[in-house]
């Protein structure tokens, strides 16, 4: 293992297990037998102020090119994140999509990621895997508070690095610049005592149900269309465990006491109505972001980030909105006490159990001299936590690790889209994008990360024929792959143009409840595994989510099929 740290102009090699001593600071780096591997800690303490520039650590890995696959895990919920084979590529953002899209990803940072020919890299973890096994070489880093890690793994020179991103920080303090650990085994036991090494809160582990108004609806929604379907759970005499009001109810993103017209009686009536059906309450809020039409922008413009040349920074772009949107600055003190504001009306006086908080990338797109992103995206997450209280948080378009023991769902793959696949996104090659296959690669590559630090949000699936492209085959695999791996089971349909047959495939959901996962096995690209059980009975289920038939002497799989045998 090879040690660096890059500091004003200087470099100084760290030795692990003994301490390193330089006139600026001195550094302990200490390596420590757990469970399956070992776990390894570098501390730098100054003795004066110093600028760190880069710090990394590199291991020599055996990699077999032929049979050696790489976990890449992306950079937020909505990224890609699948096995990668060493012969591949992950291509960054074309650039002229970089000016709306650049900061949904990894796309900003500059210098940082190496891209081309023999790179593969990954954010917080990231493993060596072979298709068809369940054992896996993991690495996996446990202080993505103090600054986001970032894994690469070179095949050309047989390594993987790991960098922290900490460039130009103002040091001067003691500092933990990598926590992280190297385990073998099998998958779920590994994951295990990833949980443990992180020393995260138990989880329930129940699955809980529901309903969200985004994906039949999207933003053109009323209290009508709320109420109808909610009423339409009652008369179908199925017991949900969530609704909630996604992107639509505000006027303008950013102005989240300003509720639209079509919601005559306001949120606090709303939420009574999902109360008085027994069920909890979530409203969807993008708390770090405002649109440039919202009152918000227009009255306080130095409320928001910007760049280098102090103009305010577009973070995304959104076509239902006003298009380009802004991040706010979370260490300003009136920003701080406008959130604790909207929070306490969302959550106190309207009454609402659960927030769906979107976006939430943008608050951490830009360091600070005496802050890496990912302090800023820990600071930001740790005072909406405390402003929440004991509230059910959902986090969506987040880095997944900043969420650890903070939300109690996540959202862990892509938004689904109302067909397979978006064609102009993944020309653009938006890692981030609207896609159902990227949902599910996704969702097939993070189950392992649901009850650790959170439970895992899959996204919706949907079974009616309307407002949809997708087929009656893909539309029943995202049901059972969503319905096995996550733990937060929403639809959007609307239940009452749902014929019986329809009507009993959804409820299936119910009845899957109690199933334990235990492995999720890649046989091949796109094609996976899942061995789970129910009761005293075990079960494999079969995914295909290619467009072509897969078969072996036992099995046989249509395009798109998914099939469980006992």
């Amino acid at each position: 293992m090879q040690t660096e740290i890059w500091y004003d102009d200087k470099k100084v090699h760290v030795h692990l297990n003994k301490m390193t001593i330089v006139d600026e600071f001195y550094t302990t780096f200490e390596e420590k037998e757990i469970d399956f591997g070992k776990r390894f800690t570098l501390w730098i303490h100054p003795k004066k102020s110093i600028s760190l520039k880069k710090v990394e650590c590199a291991f020599l890995l055996k990699i077999n090119k032929e049979s050696d696959n790489l976990f890449c895990n992306g950079f937020q919920s909505w990224s890609e994140s699948r096995l990668y084979s060493f012969d591949e590529t992950i291509k960054p953002l074309r650039w002229f999509a970089k000016s709306l899209m650049g900061y949904y990803g990894d796309y900003h940072f500059k210098k940082f990621i190496q891209r081309g020919k023999s790179f593969l890299h990954s954010w917080s973890y990231t493993y060596l895997r072979k298709y068809n096994t369940d054992t896996i070489n993991f690495f996996g880093s446990l202080n993505e508070q103090n600054g986001f890690t970032l894994f690469t793994a070179d095949s050309k020179n047989n390594s993987l690095s790991l960098k922290k991103d900490i460039q130009n920080l103002q040091l001067e303090h003691s500092f933990c610049l990598f926590d992280f650990i190297v385990l073998d085994g099998d998958e779920k036991k590994v994951f295990e005592i990833y949980k443990i090494e992180l020393e995260l809160k138990p989880f329930s582990n129940s699955v809980a149900t529901g309903w969200t108004s985004w994906y039949n609806y999207y933003n053109k929604i009323s209290e009508d269309i709320i109420l109808k379907n909610l009423n339409a759970f009652t008369e179908r005499y199925i017991k949900i465990d969530f609704f909630q009001i996604d992107d639509g109810w505000q006027t303008r993103v950013g102005d989240w006491l300003s509720v639209k017209d079509s919601f005559p009686n306001g949120m606090q009536a709303i939420s009574q109505a999902i109360h008085q059906k027994n069920i909890k309450a979530g409203l969807w809020l993008a708390p770090f972001i405002a649109e440039p039409a919202s009152t918000l922008f227009k009255t306080h413009p130095d409320w928001f980030l910007k760049n280098e040349n102090g103009k305010l920074l577009a973070v995304g772009y959104s076509a239902i909105w006003s298009g380009k949107f802004y991040a706010l600055d979370i260490y300003n003190e009136a920003v701080r006490a406008y959130l604790t504001g909207v929070f306490y009306n969302v959550l106190m006086r309207w009454n609402f159990d659960m927030v769906k908080l979107d976006f939430l990338y943008a608050v951490c797109v830009l360091p600070r001299p005496n802050k890496t992103r990912g302090q800023v995206m820990h600071d930001a997450l740790t005072f909406i936590r405390d402003i929440c209280g004991d509230k059910i948080i959902l986090g969506c378009g987040t880095p997944l690790a900043s969420g650890f023991g903070i939300f109690d769902y996540c959202r862990t793959g892509a938004d689904i889209h109302l067909q397979w696949e978006h064609k102009l996104l993944k020309f653009l090659r938006n890692r981030e994008r609207v896609s159902t296959i990227v949902a599910l690669r996704t969702t097939l590559g993070r189950w392992s990360l649901n009850n650790i630090g959170f439970e895992n949000d899959p996204d919706v699936f949907i079974l009616r024929e309307n407002n949809q492209k997708l087929t009656p085959t893909q539309k029943r695999t995202v049901q059972i792959v969503n319905t096995l791996l996550g733990n937060l089971l929403f639809i959007s349909d609307d239940i009452t143009q749902y014929d019986t047959e329809m009507l009993d495939q959804y409820k299936e959901i119910f009845d899957l409840k109690d199933r334990i996962v235990h492995s999720v096995t890649p046989l091949q690209f796109d094609i996976y595994k899942i061995n789970y059980s129910l009761g005293d009975q075990n079960y494999i289920c079969s995914v295909n989510l290619t467009s072509e038939a897969y078969s072996t002497q036992m099995l046989k799989l249509n395009p798109y099929e998914t099939i469980i045998q006992i």
